[in-house]
């Protein structure tokens, strides 16, 4: 899912600490774009919309559903003044539901929340349900927020290291309804979570103390999960002081990695590992040590029926003009490039287990790369696909598959 820059240097020295978010390449804000070009067309959102729910129909498939960045559905400081926006209530007409990414900001989710969306995406959840609590408090009738879906990114990363599971504790403590995650694909053909295409020195270290830089970086496509729960432990703090690492924060994640047999609970995790933590969680407070804990009943219920947004993180086979030319100088070419598995292998990893652990009904499918979505609505129609967007001039460009291209 995503914030928000394709390669940012996070204010460290050394190359060790740019930190790539695989696909966000498409999350960059184009400055040089002009505005008025893409408000001379029909909503491009609309468009791409009507053109994979189609796909969707033809091959008997769920309705998609939409996330796009924040800045997209309300005007923001990025916002350029005369950009289109999301038009929200057009896209639920037509049976498309909208839950934007990735606002951490109180007053900014109010903003999105009063356009009508479905949910929202968070790396602060349990900010998001303080403000979803006011706005349920002024509008008690209003039917929208009573189902709103509360998703924490990476878990909920503001407050946990990112994709681990002591992040999805703490993002099922809070209470979200969805959690969101991103996958690459092991050597053993698992869908590994992880947002980059491998796993980052800014967040992880070796757990045998020797030195993790850049330099020696491994990728995810190279990696078996086994070897990396073993090689790994991803705790390292970036996020602000409301990240914390502490494990006496994280009882579930700790009983459950010593039932697993974890080397560490910030050993790097996996979707079908993810499945049975959120089982784990339930009943750990329904009947288990965490019982007699204050708010034992409404968190083991919630995890009962928590949703998962899983995003395939694959970057194009090559990148288009107008986001290669924004590409960072000081970063190496190679990092620009695709280091990971082909889309099918991703459908084939990601689709397959949620289907074999029968969650169709609670696990989704996004991307940026729309190939993915394409082909899990052809192969794996009962799992819904969420179509992540950022820039909506990408959607003319051949980032996007021909069939759900528009015509610039």
């Amino acid at each position: 899912m995503r914030v928000n820059t394709a390669l940012m240097l996070r204010g460290q020295a050394g190359s060790m600490k740019i930190c790539l978010a695989a696909l966000t390449l498409m999350a960059t804000p184009l400055v040089a774009q002009s505005a008025a070009s893409t408000k001379e067309m029909p909503n491009p959102w609309m468009q791409l919309m009507t053109k994979a729910a189609a796909h969707a129909k033809q091959h008997g498939a769920k309705v998609p559903l939409l996330s796009p960045v924040d800045r997209t559905v309300v005007r923001m400081k990025t916002t350029a003044a005369d950009a289109p926006l999301v038009p929200v209530s057009e896209l639920q007409a037509m049976g498309v539901r909208v839950v934007p990414w990735t606002t951490n900001d109180a007053e900014q989710m109010r903003a999105v929340i009063r356009t009508g969306v479905d949910g929202l995406i968070s790396d602060r959840p349990d900010l998001l349900q303080q403000v979803l609590a006011e706005e349920r408090a002024a509008r008690p009738n209003d039917a929208k927020l009573k189902s709103f879906v509360v998703s924490a990114h990476r878990g909920g990363r503001g407050l946990r290291p990112e994709n681990t599971l002591p992040s999805f504790e703490s993002g099922l403590d809070q209470l979200a309804t969805e959690l969101e995650t991103d996958t690459g694909v092991s050597t053993d053909g698992l869908s590994t979570i992880w947002h980059d295409q491998f796993y980052s020195p800014q967040s992880c270290r070796k757990a045998d103390g020797s030195a993790y830089t850049m330099e020696n970086r491994v990728y995810l496509r190279d990696v078996s999960s086994t070897e990396a729960a073993k090689m790994l432990v991803c705790d390292k703090l970036h996020f602000g002081e409301s990240q914390k690492n502490d494990l006496a924060l994280s009882p579930v994640a700790v009983a459950f990695a010593k039932k697993e047999g974890m080397p560490s609970p910030y050993a790097p995790t996996n979707v079908p590992q993810l499945f049975r933590f959120v089982q784990f969680y339930a009943e750990y407070y329904a009947s288990g040590a965490g019982k007699g804990d204050a708010h034992a009943k409404e968190r083991a219920a919630n995890a009962r029926t928590v949703h998962f947004n899983i995003e395939t993180k694959i970057l194009p086979d090559r990148l288009p003009p107008a986001v290669a030319g924004n590409q960072d100088p000081n970063v190496p070419k190679e990092l620009y490039k695709n280091q990971t598995k082909p889309p099918q292998a991703f459908v084939d990893a990601l689709a397959g287990v949620i289907t074999k652990e029968h969650m169709e009904g609670r696990a989704a499918i996004q991307s940026f790369d729309f190939r993915t979505l394409l082909l899990v609505q052809e192969q794996f129609p009962k799992i819904a696909t969420f179509y992540l967007t950022d820039n909506p001039k990408l959607m003319a460009s051949d980032m996007t598959p021909e069939a759900l291209r528009l015509k610039p």
